[in-house]
């Protein structure tokens, strides 16, 4: 890892909540992602499972995270489950962990070679009456290929057909919600990392730079921060191509006058910032281009003052859309008889701001948590409303992070630039 040692404590105080809600003589097994081939002989580079991750902070392959809380021997109540090093295999691949290195990390003390770990887990199975396994719940999961925890799952329960089994996605869905202060924290300095990125972009950005000669710039800067890397493909998106939500080709030049959608973040102990800001490639908004982005920031910080404790994110996202309808009569992008006369399935403003307004953020950038439940102090969600016009060829975007607390939020990305001002003074420089 290029990130400095996290606190175990982390991953301590994660394992006692999910024991605390798992049922009595209940087993949990997380097993490690798989890894992943390419072409030829490569392997895609290997990311660990979420939740096994935020269980142990171990990012090796061929892991496993074991919880038997009852377990009549002590020593096995949280067992860490590691490949056994091996001198000619490191040759190539490269050191693995010891078991002192993984205590470390993980605060558990039990650590046991997976080529030993059957036997043992036979042992264990047979003594428990529950049995938790893990799946990937997330709802925007679309992959049909069965990953190594599915297949785990039907290994698991043609040997021991007779246990009662249980999802440890739905209990992990509401634990990794909540962040604690010591997961903020870490996740706060992949938001420093990106934020020192963006002063940097704005020092580099002009009229005929390509859009991957910035995206450079953020690999370079982000690595030399010690983040892991970038959290997702970064989208570096100048002209019209801006209204592409997803654009990742990354390969055109940015033209004077166009405005630059960046939409990027660091990863950093396995935390995930997003920031998306959009800036002009001349370094000045034109007067059309500043009426739209003000616009944008208005609803950005309308969106930030609404997003409380109780609040469901389908609520929030109404209440939004009918700010943004406002918006968009104000700066001459709807009519009223366009409101007037509305689809209240596909309401009028969604021409210009079709996709959601936050979703979870953590581990993963669209990080585990419900849509339609409340929202609980704790738990951190992006910002990022847009505007998009087809007539003007231009996109605008602006993301901040936020953490949840008891009366409002806290942004936790309140230092970055975002005003036209802010953005032209240090363009200027």
């Amino acid at each position: 890892m290029k990130y400095l040692p996290l606190d175990p404590q982390i991953f301590i105080q994660n394992r006692k909540r999910f024991i605390k809600a798992m049922q009595p003589n209940s087993i949990a097994i997380f097993v490690s992602n798989d890894e992943w081939p390419g072409n030829g002989d490569s392997l895609h580079s290997f990311k660990q499972n979420s939740d096994l991750f935020w269980l142990s902070g171990i990012t090796q392959e061929d892991s496993m995270v074991i919880l038997f809380p009852d377990c009549p021997d002590v020593q096995y109540r949280e067992v860490l489950v590691l490949v056994r090093p091996n001198e000619l295999k490191e040759k190539w691949d490269g050191r693995r962990l010891r078991k002192a290195e993984a205590t470390a990390i993980s605060g558990i003390p039990t650590i046991v070679w997976l080529d030993s770990i059957d036997a043992l887990l036979q042992t264990w199975v047979h003594l428990a009456d529950h049995i938790y396994l893990d799946t990937n719940e997330n709802d925007r999961r679309a992959s049909q290929v069965r990953s190594r925890e599915y297949r785990f799952v039907d290994e698991m329960k043609q040997r021991y057909p007779l246990h009662q089994y249980h999802r440890a996605a739905r209990i992990m869905r509401d634990l990794r919600a909540i962040k604690s202060r010591e997961e903020v924290a870490v996740l706060q300095k992949a938001i420093d990392i990106t934020d020192n990125t963006f002063r940097r972009l704005l020092g580099f950005i002009r009229p005929g730079v390509m859009e991957y000669e910035i995206e450079a710039e953020i690999y370079h800067s982000f690595l030399n921060q010690r983040a892991t890397g970038p959290a997702y493909h970064s989208i570096i998106a100048s002209g019209d191509r801006a209204r592409t939500l997803h654009y990742v080709s990354n390969n055109q030049e940015c033209k004077e006058g166009e405005l630059l959608l960046m939409d990027f973040g660091a990863e950093y102990g396995g935390y995930c910032a997003d920031l998306t800001r959009t800036v002009p490639v001349s370094g000045k908004f034109t007067r059309r281009q500043k009426t739209v982005y003000n616009a944008c920031l208005h609803l950005h910080n309308y969106a930030k003052s609404i997003l409380k404790p109780g609040i469901s994110i389908v609520d929030y996202t109404d209440r939004v859309g009918e700010e943004a309808t406002q918006v968009f009569l104000k700066i001459g992008l709807l009519r009223k008889s366009d409101v007037k006369n509305e689809d209240p399935a596909n309401r009028a403003y969604r021409k210009y701001l079709y996709h959601g307004i936050s979703h979870h953020l953590g581990l993963d950038v669209h990080d585990l948590g419900t849509r339609t439940e409340p929202i609980k102090p704790g738990m951190v969600f992006t910002i990022e409303p847009g505007i998009y016009i087809e007539e003007e060829q231009m996109g605008i975007r602006i993301e901040n992070n936020v953490w949840i607390t008891r009366n409002g939020n806290q942004d936790l990305m309140k230092n970055i630039p975002i005003t036209v001002e802010e953005i032209e003074a240090l363009m200027k420089k």
